[in-house]
């Protein structure tokens, strides 16, 4: 009796079952939004791969389940599901809760400024903010923003640490008259690009290299160079959320204070850039590091709706 009592001591306690629907208690899209936003919510979830909140992320999974662009959800808030579609929705829902993995690897999907991305879990879920930048300061009509580059005068463009390849292929649909080079040391991560590559029709555009930065690149020049490279630091790697550490750790872990792939990339950038050209990199919080560890660099940092000094922009001439 004591030994099954010591056994039963050492058993973790159940979880929770997650509550019964019955047929016909959900009925519309928005029914089913409100019913994720409180199971999220109860879960404790965290959002911070294309979705920042809950109600967000459960409007997403939802037209992912109809195979609704999320754009189209206000439209169809108010219809009524299926039954095999309120199963679909309810099973994703479930897999969010229980797996804690980004809702991008339960529908191998995500958006970026609008245009669908395949994902796995080869790859980070992206979610940088360049995709904006690269409309609201090259040949945008914001009358706010600073111009940094005619996107016609853009003839080359390398995209550095380009994981699913996203960024590369949005720079190709903003620089029409552009060839991009696209760099991955992740043999795993450039198969997930060349998918989306060819997905968008662009593999006549962009050519992928896999290496350690400009290591594949030989002596090539370009006219731009983007980047959304490793930049977590020591700390926030040891704190990351269960969403987060189901991506790969290569592409966060930018090492003691997440700054050494930046460093490497504004030592090396000007033998690769162009006289007119420059450098877009996102660097996360590391702003204030930077700035105390290269006091006489005049980088420009670049705002966007949702974040503040995470991204900068320094000129070719300004490198060099």
């Amino acid at each position: 009796m004591a030994r099954r009592a010591k056994v039963a001591a050492r058993r973790k306690p159940a979880k929770p079952s997650p509550p019964k629907v019955a047929k016909g208690e959900l009925a519309t899209l928005l029914d089913f939004v409100r019913y994720a936003v409180s199971r999220f919510s109860e879960a404790r979830l965290t959002f911070a791969h294309g979705t920042t909140d809950p109600v967000a992320e459960a409007a997403f999974l939802v037209c992912e389940a109809l195979h609704l662009h999320p754009d189209q959800f206000e439209a169809f808030a108010s219809a009524r599901v299926t039954a095999w579609e309120a199963g679909r929705i309810l099973d994703l829902i479930g897999q969010r809760v229980t797996t804690g993995k980004p809702a991008a690897y339960l529908v191998n999907k995500i958006y970026m400024r609008g245009l669908p991305f395949y994902v796995d879990e080869r790859v980070i879920v992206p979610r940088s903010f360049i995709g904006e930048l690269l409309e609201k300061h090259f040949g945008g009509e914001d009358d706010d923003s600073v111009d940094l580059l005619d996107p016609p005068a853009v003839q080359r463009v390398l995209d550095l640490c380009t994981g699913s390849g996203c960024l590369a292929i949005l720079a190709a649909r903003h620089f029409p008259l552009a060839k991009i080079d696209a760099v991955d040391i992740s043999r795993d991560a450039l198969d997930v690009a060349a998918r989306n590559v060819n997905d968008h029709g662009l593999a006549d555009r962009i050519a992928l290299h896999r290496g350690d930065l400009f290591g594949p690149l030989g002596g090539k020049r370009y006219d731009l160079i983007i980047s959304n490279p490793p930049y977590v630091d020591a700390e926030g790697m040891a704190s990351l959320p269960r969403e987060c550490r189901a991506e790969p750790k290569l592409a966060f872990d930018g090492g003691a204070d997440g700054l050494d792939v930046v460093r490497r990339i504004l030592q090396d950038a000007p033998a690769h850039l162009t006289p007119q050209g420059g450098l877009l990199c996102e660097i996360g919080r590391g702003r204030e590091r930077l700035e105390d560890a290269c006091p006489h660099l005049p980088l420009l940092w670049l705002d966007t709706e949702d974040s503040e000094g995470e991204v900068l922009w320094v000129a070719a001439a300004d490198l060099a």
